[in-house]
């Protein structure tokens, strides 16, 4: 019986702790934001030669040069524009990216319809990892 008990407890023990490394591995929200809304025009570099980026009409940025083509300060409020998209500028001509911010906020509004929840707040956080993960690119 006391083999048993040991045994149990050894098993129970080794779970556990397996469960446990699992645990202390980190997600990477903006790099799986990036991943899913942004690798295929951008690329898994950000360079810009994304296995879609010979369908666009107008070709994707370079990502990885943002802050070497704004005086080596990374343009934070301009990309969090960009990805938002909600606000378009008229002067600007036409957007060819995707306007996250709507896509965002939609996707907020499925999973949250039935709790007092403010979409706003799902979608700053997600554009907010998505820049985080975007200025580790920068060369």
């Amino acid at each position: 019986m006391k083999k048993a008990a040991i045994s149990v407890l050894s098993g129970l023990l080794l779970a556990v702790a397996s469960g446990l490394s699992g645990a202390a591995e980190r997600v990477d929200i903006g790099r799986e934001e990036y991943r899913e809304n942004c690798l295929n025009c951008h690329g898994e570099a950000g360079d810009g030669n994304g296995p879609y980026a010979h369908l666009l009409n107008k070709s994707a940025s370079d990502l990885t040069k943002l802050t070497k083509n704004n005086k080596g300060v990374f343009p934070f409020a301009r990309v969090y524009e960009v990805i938002d998209g909600r606000e378009v500028v008229k002067g600007h001509g036409e957007r060819d990216m995707p306007i996250w911010g709507n896509a965002y906020r939609t996707i907020a509004g499925e999973r949250f319809f039935e709790v007092p929840y403010n979409p706003e707040v799902f979608v700053r956080s997600r554009i907010l990892a998505l820049i985080e993960y975007i200025s580790r690119l920068q060369k």
